[in-house]
């Protein structure tokens, strides 16, 4: 599902399809021009393209269910993406252990690629999906977003010690995983 789709949807359920009030135009603005953006970054944060489109509907639930006017889309969009690093690290928690171990128990349906130049490629994306949802977290805000570990901190609600330790740890698993030079 694009977001494009999950706009529409969340704007039709929302007082009818029309777009009559600002808060309407500002989310179709929003998705119009941020929206495979804010649909990347779900991706990078959530580790799944699946579960991607979902958090990023969520995100916007959560945040234009509130907020009613005066918004910009600029401010706009940093609310969303807050709301799409907290709705993921809130259903981190409430995933139960099946959940997370389920992707370990799964064989990949996909076919080796005969190039020989696809066997090289490093896949990052997988790599991150195999981080804790914390580590995985604080690498994107600080290596996609490129914030700084205080605002990382401020954003996630931890201290500036345990960010530090989350990235250290992320940094060492990826690492390890891609055979960087400072694998141990």
């Amino acid at each position: 599902m694009t977001v494009h789709a999950v706009t529409e949807a969340f704007v039709a359920r929302r007082e009818g399809a029309s777009v009559s009030a600002p808060w309407e135009r500002v989310v179709s603005d929003l998705v119009a021009q941020r929206g495979d953006a804010l649909l990347r970054y779900a991706a990078l944060v959530s580790g799944s393209p699946d579960d991607a489109a979902d958090l990023v509907q969520d995100a916007l639930v959560r945040t234009f269910g509130r907020l009613r006017s005066g918004v910009s889309i600029h401010s706009a969009e940093a609310y969303v993406r807050r709301a799409i690093v907290n709705a993921h690290l809130d259903g981190g928690r409430r995933v139960s252990r099946w959940r997370r171990i389920a992707h370990l128990a799964a064989e990949s349906e996909e076919a080796p690629s005969p190039s020989a130049a696809s066997d090289e490629r490093i896949d990052i994306a997988g790599e991150l999906r195999r981080l804790t949802p914390r580590e995985r977290a604080c690498i994107v805000l600080r290596y996609y977003e490129d914030l700084k570990v205080d605002d990382i901190a401020a954003t996630l609600e931890l201290s500036s010690g345990a960010v530090k330790r989350y990235l250290s740890d992320g940094l060492a698993k990826l690492s390890v995983s891609l055979g960087g030079p400072h694998a141990r």
